[in-house]
């Protein structure tokens, strides 16, 4: 018996429950697409598929929509695999693990999936019932949208008619998204160089822990602290001070995600002990007065760590510590356009250290590709003055807002005669297939909206359960009222 079984609607429940189920992170949905694909023969449905594990399944007009153009309804497949610290949850081979309280499906050690599982199950839902009246349906399911969106970026726009798309990617019931911003990953890289430990030291971890984390576009207007801004900022403050090594640091695990934990080893002297750990209260009491509000279990500790024998140099250690402090980290500027609309933005998702280098992965969401382009500019240059190599690693363009829009101006009036209240309709602040769908199959008018959600990206991510129905039944009507 599935957890959901009691809830309505009952098959869009059904299949999400089942989606939970399937291993997805990105880059790994062999799985998702074989279970789609299975889905598409069990009904009898022309489907396609490619090496980039999208799918594409098509259903035929319901009677009397013979005459009427196609929609494409699409959602994907993948979903950002974040798990809470010291959890042995393995994403590749184990179910999520979910409870049903105060109307919500949350995940409480891991990402729950709903970004964007819960599309893919309205999607199948509609797709194997003969109850709901539509045109002919495309249903369009991507691949890596949260890295990269490597699967939209590839698809083959051949293989689809419609000129008509509903994205179900958004996560606020009420909200219709009509454009969304660029946005650009980049690397600042550093090759390691060592020096030989010939005195004696002791050994610790600076470690940032406690934070909520969150989604990198959506959620960077809340002010959540970025556990690699306040590692760099201590390690400033303790570099200034004290002699101090540096042998590794890394921190966050996603570039699309506002990183919740952080470390640095480094090499002290005996001497200097006591009066780090007075530092690190001083540290510590002023991240609570700072983030207390809004990431109340924010910490910094100093733990025993294991002997070394081999630092990175200091110049290395400098300026490397220099450009973590320096490179722009959350909002950059608001919109000059649109009212609350974040502008410009940089999350440093990571600092990952490798065998030879050290990565500081940046990811950067602007509503104008100048805004983008600039807060580029300045981490090159920064990357230069620290002795650092940078890389542009991925890029996808902005969805610009369209004047004249017949899906939108539909689903405003179809969702005032279902509610009887407004439609909101507005522009976000994070990357949304539409974006590289335009370029893909060439003309097309979009809208995305989709159920409440919360804590995406971030263990605790959770899901509104009446708001699943609501957005359900509007998608349905919406779709029976598309007769153009």
């Amino acid at each position: 018996m599935g957890k959901l079984e009691n809830l309505e609607p009952k098959r869009v429940f059904y299949y999400f429950e089942e989606i939970t189920k399937i291993p997805r992170c990105s880059f790994k949905e062999e799985k998702i697409k074989d279970f789609l694909i299975n889905f598409a023969k069990d009904h009898g449905f022309e489907y396609y598929d490619d090496k980039y594990n999208n799918v594409i399944i098509k259903k035929e007009a319901s009677p009397g929509y013979e005459d009427k153009e196609a929609i494409i309804l699409q959602g994907h497949t993948d979903m950002v695999c974040e798990k809470l610290d010291g959890s042995d949850f393995n994403f590749d081979t184990d179910p999520i693990k979910f409870t049903v309280e105060d109307n919500k499906i949350i995940a409480k050690e891991t990402t729950l999936g709903a970004d964007n599982g819960i599309a893919v199950a309205m999607i199948l839902a509609i797709l194997e019932s003969d109850e709901y009246k539509h045109p002919k349906i495309e249903a369009l399911f991507t691949a890596t949208e949260e890295t990269g969106m490597v699967g939209a970026k590839n698809l083959d726009g051949s293989k689809l008619e419609a000129k008509t798309l509903i994205n179900l990617d958004s996560e606020s019931e009420g909200v219709a998204c009509v454009s969304c911003a660029c946005g650009q990953r980049e690397n600042i890289i550093f090759d390691k160089k060592y020096i030989d430990i010939k005195e004696e030291r002791q050994f610790y971890q600076l470690i940032i822990s406690g934070l909520k984390g969150g989604h990198s576009g959506q959620e960077i207007n809340k002010g959540l602290a970025n556990a690699n801004k306040l590692l760099a900022r201590s390690l400033d403050s303790l570099f200034n001070k004290f002699d101090i090594l540096l042998i590794d640091i890394y921190g966050g695990s996603k570039e699309n995600a506002i990183p919740r934990s952080s470390r640095a080893i480094i090499g002290v002297l005996d001497s200097d002990i006591r009066k780090i750990q007075d530092e690190i209260v001083s540290l510590n009491r002023d991240f609570v007065k700072e983030y207390g509000n809004i990431d109340p279990d924010v910490r910094l500790n100093f733990e025993k760590s294991d002997a070394c024998d081999k630092a990175l140099n200091k110049n290395l250690s400098n300026n490397l510590i220099k450009a973590l402090n320096i490179i722009p980290n959350g909002v950059d500027r608001m919109s000059d356009n649109i009212e609350g609309l974040v502008g410009a933005s940089s999350n440093i998702g990571i600092i990952e250290s490798t065998e030879d280098q050290i990565i500081i992965h940046n990811s950067l969401r602007a509503e104008l590709e100048s805004l983008k382009d600039d807060i580029a500019r300045r981490n090159r240059i920064i990357a230069e003055l620290c002795q650092a190599g940078y890389k542009i690693s991925n890029n996808y363009p902005a969805w610009e807002y369209k004047n004249n829009s017949r899906i939108r101006d539909l689903s405003i009036d179809v969702y005032r005669e279902l509610t009887r209240s407004q439609l909101k309709i507005e522009s976000i602040h994070a990357g949304l297939e539409c974006a590289i769908l335009a370029d893909v199959i060439g003309d097309i008018d979009m809208i995305s909206f989709g159920p409440s959600m919360h804590n995406v990206h971030s263990p605790g991510e959770n899901l509104e359960i009446e708001s699943v129905a609501n957005v359900f039944n509007f998608l349905i009507n919406l779709i029976e009222e598309i007769k153009y």
